[in-house]
């Protein structure tokens, strides 16, 4: 035995070092994977510092990386702010068990083969494409499969159903389009199936319902299927959580899913479901979210919903459902949402509504209801919405509703309620709309009683159309960010308040139909925000002030029917920006300003006032000359005015013809080509662009066209539409060989530039990502991750600081905006259309434009008012475009009528800069509180309503880069301006305007 002991000792050194250079190759092929993968990324910070490609023994140490007896077996580099692509090399890591590198900015294609080993493979979140057929057999242990949120393109992979243990499959948000494979339903350990937010269609596969073990699915969003839910889901009795919102179902509900005791949420929301609310639903004990909303459900709520105890939400408004609000619903012990609006209920609401103590939002509106509102609806003191308008209800607003501190929004209009407004009801703190118009409350509006409660919030109060008394309050003032106060139609007597000229932030002002007496306090042109001013119908009396010419921007104005005197101020005749006023039926005397806007005005806005005299009113002031007859000269004006318009029709729409047939026939050798750098294509390569089927654009300017030269290169060509012929081109030509010679690396590049007689092409380079705008509010808008922002941010500011302050002449771009800031494959951004520039002479001297330029919702005050453009102008639309970084929202539209970003923005942040978290885009997961609170801060001073006091771009630009992104502690040094700017911005609670000393 001892022999055999002693042989065996070098064998057994002989095996060990044979392992250990097994060992050895072993790590050193999974170095080299990694070093290759490495060469593939790109990265602006010091992620991978500790991936040292010099030293192979070190890589088991590397940030996320994991290794087992020497070889690689996780790599987590989840969210790390990666770009680039990734290395096929990385199928050589065959010992590989977990792959995520999710969150991050890689592009082009992916494939992962070869890998046996790997359970959980996490790609979502990136900007990958190409199509997803892999070779999924050499994936065979693989559980986990997350390609969430990508631009992968193709129909759905059939290859994943050799993946016999996936337990996870999230191909959601990419552009997988065709139907379902009927096989995914022999996915049978699949626990999580997600397809959501592609361009799918067809039927939803009945063979889905043999996925047993499902917990989630989620199958809707831009999905549109046809032939309804199948009732084989009935059998997926393990779903937890089914969400099939928003693709176009119809049909019925299916009664079998009453079978899925465990369902947890059924949403349904947004699709054409029809039919009654199966009865069988009242089954699913533990629902605790039930969305059936935005569909044509008809009939009544079911009694058999009374079993579902758990309910927390439960949606069913915008369907033709009818009958009385069930008395059980109140009954529901943990109810927070309700809203059953939009439907034809009848009845009372339940009277013990509210009485659980949980409520937060209920919404009954555009119903049929009657009866009075329930006392204890606030019972839970956690009441954010309540919104009853558009019913039949009467009797008093519950007294205790008044003390409600949790209310933030509240409509309760279009009724026949009654009595007095509780005490303190509309100077709750949390409070930002109320609504409680046409109605017949009756009473005083008292003052604020209680100095804790501070109504800072409100941002619209609608008490019009009732029978309310007495004066107005002084307490008016404490609404310091009320935007529209809408008085009019009531009874309120006495005078305006001065303290009426402390609602600095408001923009519609209405105490029409009143009976309100007096003069009309000089304080309200402080209101400088105001754009729409009704005093009509009241008592006034005395003069007109002066200083409401300070309201810069007041589009409509109307003192009519009030007992004013004395002349129209001369100052009110040079506003500008009135386009509607009416000053009829007073007791006005004197000239009538005929400067600004008043010689447009309609005769009948100055009616009554019998001691008004001008041309405009037919009643000279001691003029006794007249050459023509009343009239006849501005009615020959109109006609002939109206005969030349006919006339210009006709020859716009014969020259469009013209050239439309003309761009087809004429030939190459009519066709002249300049190019600004060295290419390799001719004018017949760029023409064979320059068809339907290429378009990827059209906007005011042209229309734009991709194409691909037989080189490989790809370039953008827009066609210019009624801009620049040959015989009167208005320095167009010239202006083309400036922007040709344009060279910056975030500035869209112009390559050449084609024309013939009647036609003018440009030839850009291509911008492989699209516009900021598409990227930020197409579907896919949440993929723009918070660093990726901040670098589009500042590469945009180089670009627009190029134009301003490099270019020989200087140019003003006039139409900044996120669709005119372009994204290349590595997402870099480059300033692009320079359709409306105009360059700036004498080194910055503005330039009177004969019309309007530029994107509503980033036009500038002075621009829309005056049409005066400067540079200052595109420093205001970058400031917008910040705006939409932060947000995540559209510049309009989004907000209600007559409410853009900026007004919305500063609304909701009262300016203050650590408000910025409730407007920072929701789809965003992680983002620094700091960089928020600064760009936030940089939009403020770019977007403030004096011109002069904003910063250029070159400051902005040292604003945003100079910032301590890097560090999470400031230092001294270089963020002491950065807080005294930002204390200045703080101290003034309504939107101050910055002194441009304070600025770095």
């Amino acid at each position: 035995m001892k022999n055999f002991q002693e042989n065996m000792l070098p064998l057994i050194h002989i095996v060990t070092f044979f392992t250990l250079l097994g060992t050895s190759f072993s790590s050193s092929s999974d170095f080299h994977a990694l070093v290759s993968l490495k060469q593939g990324f790109d990265f602006s910070n010091h992620a991978l510092s500790s991936w040292d490609t010099s030293n192979p023994s070190s890589v088991c140490s590397w940030l996320g990386i994991k290794c087992s007896q020497g070889r690689v077996i996780s790599i987590n580099l989840s969210n790390m702010d990666l770009y680039g692509s990734v290395s096929p090399a990385i199928s050589s890591l065959d010992k590989l068990v977990e792959l995520s590198i999710d969150g991050n900015n890689f592009t082009g294609e992916i494939k992962i083969d070869n890998m046996s080993s790997l359970q959980s493979l996490n790609i979502s979140n990136n900007i990958f494409s190409g199509n997803f057929d892999w070779n999924y057999s050499s994936l065979a242990n693989l559980e986990i499969l997350d390609a969430y949120n990508n631009n992968f393109s193709s129909f759905l992979p059939l290859g994943v159903v050799n993946l016999k243990k996936l337990k996870y499959l999230d191909l959601g948000g990419n552009y997988f389009y065709g139907r379902i494979p009927e096989s995914y339903g022999d996915l049978s350990e699949l626990e999580y199936l997600s397809l959501a937010g592609n361009d799918l269609h067809g039927r939803i596969p009945k063979a889905l319902g043999n996925l047993t073990n499902l917990k989630e699915i989620y199958l809707g969003y831009f999905n549109v299927f046809v032939g309804g839910i199948p009732k084989e889901f009935g059998k997926l009795e393990n779903l937890v959580h089914m969400d099939i919102s928003s693709c176009e179902l119809d049909g019925p509900i299916p009664p079998e899913l009453g079978n899925l005791k465990l369902l947890n949420t059924l949403f349904l929301h947004i699709n054409l479901l029809s039919g009654q609310i199966p009865k069988e639903l009242g089954n699913l004990t533990s629902l605790v979210n039930l969305d059936l909303s935005a569909n044509a459900l008809t009939g009544e709520i079911p009694f058999e919903l009374i079993n579902l105890q758990q309910l927390r939400l439960f949606n069913l408004f915008m369907n033709k459902l009818h009958g009385s609000i069930p008395d059980f619903i109140a009954d529901y012990p943990e109810l927070k949402i309700l809203g059953l609006w939009m439907n034809n209920f009848t009845g009372v609401i339940p009277e013990k509504l509210g009485q659980n103590g949980k409520l937060q939002e209920l919404d009954l509106s555009s119903n049929k209801l009657t009866g009075t509102i329930p006392k204890d609806l606030c019972a839970s003191k956690q009441l954010r919405i309540l919104i009853l308008l558009k019913n039949f209800l009467f009797g008093p607003i519950p007294e205790n509703l008044g003390t409600c501190s949790s209310l933030v929004r509240v409509r309760l209009g279009q009724n026949y309620l009654n009595g007095s407004i509780p005490n303190g009801f509309i100077y709750m703190p949390e409070l930002n709309l109320v609504e409680l118009h046409n109605n017949y409350l009756s009473g005083t509006l008292p003052e604020n009683g209680n100095i804790s409660s501070k109504p800072a919030k409100l941002g619209q109060l609608n008490l019009s159309n009732n029978q309310l008394s007495g004066s107005l309050p002084f307490s008016l003032s404490n609404f310091t960010s009320l935007q529209i106060l809408s008085l009019g139609g009531n009874q309120f007597s006495g005078a305006i308040p001065p303290s009426i000229g402390q609602l600095s932030q408001a923009l519609k002002i209405d105490l029409s139909h009143n009976f309100l007496s007096g003069e009309i306090p000089p304080e309200i042109g402080n209101c400088v925000h105001l754009t729409y001013l009704d005093l009509s119908q009241n008592n006034f009396s005395g003069s007109i002030p002066p200083r409401m010419s300070e309201i810069r921007i007041l589009n409509y104005l109307n003192l009519s029917r009030n007992h004013l005197n004395e002349t129209i101020p001369k100052s009110i005749g040079t506003m500008r920006s009135l386009t509607t006023a009416d000053f009829s039926f007073n007791d006005l005397s004197g000239k009538l300003p005929e400067s600004g806007q008043f010689a447009y005005f309609n005769a009948t806005s100055f009616a009554g006032n019998p001691r008004l005299c001008g041309s405009l009113l037919n009643n000279p002031c001691n003029f006794t000359l007249i050459t023509d007859p009343p009239g006849k000269s501005r009615g020959d004006f109109k006609l002939i005015f109206a005969l030349g318009l006919l006339i210009c029709s006709l020859v716009f729409a014969a020259a469009a013809i013209i050239k439309a047939k003309s761009f087809k026939k004429t030939g190459l050798n009519s066709w002249k080509m300049t190019a600004f750098q060295k290419v390799d294509f001719t004018v017949a390569d760029v023409l064979e662009c320059v068809k339907d089927g290429n378009v990827i654009g059209r906007g005011g300017a042209g229309i734009v066209y991709h194409g691909k030269m037989p080189n490989g290169v790809e370039i953008a060509v827009k066609k210019l539409l009624g801009i620049g012929n040959n015989s009167h081109d208005h320095g167009f030509r010239a202006e083309i060989r400036t922007l040709g010679n344009i060279r910056h690396r975030n500035i869209v590049r112009l390559v050449a530039f084609c024309s013939n007689k009647e036609t003018n092409l440009l030839v850009y380079e291509y911008m492989r990502n699209g516009s900021l705008g598409e990227a930020l509010h197409g579907k896919k808008g949440g993929f723009l991750s918070w660093n990726l922002r901040y670098k589009i941010a500042i590469e945009a500011a180089k670009g627009l600081c190029y134009l301003h302050h490099d270019c020989s002449p200087l140019i003003v771009h006039r139409d900044v905006k996120s669709n005119n800031i372009l994204l290349n494959s590595n997402f870099e951004a480059h300033v692009a259309d320079f359709g409306l520039a105009k360059f700036l002479v004498d080194g910055g001297a503005s330039e009177c434009m004969s019309a309007i330029a530029g994107s509503y919702g980033y036009i500038a005050p002075e621009y829309a008012y005056t049409l005066r453009v400067d540079e200052k102008s595109d420093v205001y639309s970058f400031g917008v475009v910040l705006l939409e970084l932060i947000t995540g929202r559209r510049p309009v539209g989004e907000f209600g009528d007559g409410v853009d970003i900026v007004q919305w923005s500063k609304r909701v942040t009262n300016c203050k800069r650590e408000q910025v978290r409730h407007i920072v885009d929701p789809r965003l997961t992680t983002v620094p509180e700091d960089e928020a609170m600064h760009l936030f801060f940089v939009a403020m001073l770019s977007i403030q309503e004096n011109s002069v006091e904003r910063p250029t771009m070159r400051e902005v630009i040292q604003m945003l880069s100079e910032f301590p992104r890097q560090s999470p502690e400031y230092q001294p040094s270089s963020s002491s301006v950065v807080f005294q700017k930002v204390k200045s911005l703080e101290n003034d609670q309504n939107c101050p305007k910055i002194r441009k000393e304070l600025l770095v």
